[in-house]
């Protein structure tokens, strides 16, 4: 088994990556998370997956 970590600022561009991967591997799991922050007065969202998958 072997792990791929995605990172994204947007989970429109989370999806389409994660998408074009998994269609050349065997998934296992996916694990999701989103966390905030603020910087100044703005809000800043970090979207990120890590897959388990069979090469």
């Amino acid at each position: 088994m072997k792990v791929k970590v995605f990172d994204c600022e947007h989970e429109k561009d989370l999806e389409a990556e994660i998408n074009n991967f998994i269609g050349e591997v065997e998934v296992i799991d996916i694990k999701f998370n989103v966390s905030t922050s603020m910087f100044g007065e703005e809000q800043i969202y970090c979207f990120s997956a890590m897959i388990i998958y069979k090469s």
